[in-house]
Formats: C-alpha cells, structure tokens, sequence
C-alpha cells in the first residue's frame, strides 16, 4: 500500500469511527496487504501474515468499511470506541455469532446510529463485530429487537 493510498483509507476511517481511528487501522510502521476488485478498487486491507494476514477490514462500494474482529480490537485497544456493551448472560450466544438484543445491552456509545459499525464487548472483553440495528437510545430503551446484528464472533 502506497503513502497516498493510506492516507485515503485513513480519512474513510477517521470520518466513520472517529479521529484516530485511520492511525490505529492503518500504522505507517505496518507492511498492509490491499486485496483489490477487478476494476482495482479496494476491498480488504490485510495485517502482516502469512499469506496476507487476518483482515482487518472490508471496504463496502457504499464508501464505508466493515470490522473484523482484528479490526475492532484494534479500535477497541487505541480508542475505545465503537461499543455496545452486554451482559455477562449473553456472551457465549454473542460469541458464536449470534446477534445482540436490544434488552441485554448495558452501555452503547451515545453516537451509534442504524448502520454503523461495532464492538460487542462484555467487561471490557470483545466478543464479537457487527452492525447497529437500532439508534443508541434503542439499544437503552428497547425490551425486544436486535440491537447489533452479528458478523464475526471473537473467540475466548
């Protein structure tokens, strides 16, 4: 990945989940891996590894990028930030990838809106990544309805 391309991937970051979070993604000191599309856009960044490394996101033809569980660590390590918190009750079921309800979340960062990307954590452990169903004040009010719904559970 060149400097001008970093820096572009940076910005996307910076703007979806808050100032630092491009640094945090995308260090200069890091050797990334770009998976391109067929018309050269790109569409995952890898961390260093063997055969290109976990992925650390998906950049959507919508403009925005998608967490993996590598991904949201880091942000999570650096930031703090985006979460949805739950009970203890309901981290094995979001662990194996199911989705978060609204009734089990006990903190969600007040800016999360429908659509956006976030941490499901327990204690301060990630449990997994996915994307907001419903506005932050749902996630706190709501008894029913899937607050996060899953992509990726995060292994113990």
């Amino acid at each position: 990945m060149d400097a001008d391309e970093r820096a572009r991937l940076r910005t996307v970051a910076d703007y979806q989940f808050g100032g630092g979070a491009g640094r945090t993604l995308f260090p200069d000191d890091e050797a990334l891996t770009v998976v391109r599309s067929s018309s050269g856009r790109p569409q995952q960044v890898l961390a260093p590894g063997p055969d290109g490394g976990p992925r650390l996101v998906s950049y959507t033809v919508e403009g925005r990028f998608t967490l993996s569980v590598d991904g949201g660590r880091r942000l999570l390590s650096e930031l703090g930030r985006p979460v949805a918190a739950v009970g203890e009750e309901s981290e094995p079921f979001v662990r194996d990838g199911k989705n978060a309800f609204a009734k089990f979340v006990r903190r969600v960062d007040g800016d999360v809106r429908p659509g956006d990307e976030v941490c499901v954590t327990s204690d301060g452990a990630l449990l997994a990544v996915g994307r907001a169903e419903l506005h932050a004040d749902g996630m706190r009010d709501f008894e029913t309805g899937v607050a996060v719904k899953v992509r990726e559970g995060a292994e113990a």
